[in-house]
């Protein structure tokens, strides 16, 4: 049986990542387009399912951008010096990161614009 002391040591472990991941650039770049997307359905009032859709894209981009810096922190510490596989490596982890952001840029504008464009044309009346 697991000792008391350990419930609640993964949840810690989790939160420390991800306030770690919050310093670094792109983490934040991808939060703040996040925050945007959320302002922007609850302003249009997406339906659940569009809810739902464009919480999966939040949660794939910002993972896959965990994923990445989890990936390029490891590339960096057993290869400080220059080397093309620790390049190739880093490289594919952010091609990873930009196929699932431009996917649900996508996907975004495919709910999105619809509902501006009548907006449009409900202001235009």
């Amino acid at each position: 049986m697991k000792s008391d002391k350990k419930h609640g040591i993964g949840l810690i472990y989790a939160l420390r990542g991800f306030r770690l991941a919050c310093s670094q650039r792109n983490f934040k770049i991808q939060l703040l387009i996040a925050t945007l997307v959320v302002l922007v359905a609850v302003f249009l009032k997406v339906s659940m399912i569009e809810w739902c859709i464009l919480l999966i894209c939040i949660s794939g981009v910002l993972s896959f951008e965990l994923i990445n810096t989890a990936i390029e922190s490891v590339v960096d510490k057993i290869s400080p010096e220059y080397s093309i596989f620790a390049k190739q490596t880093k490289d594919i982890s952010a091609g990873a990161v930009f196929v699932v952001a431009i996917i649900s840029a996508m996907v975004g504008l495919i709910i999105f614009i619809p509902k501006f464009i009548q907006l449009y044309d409900d202001f235009n009346r």
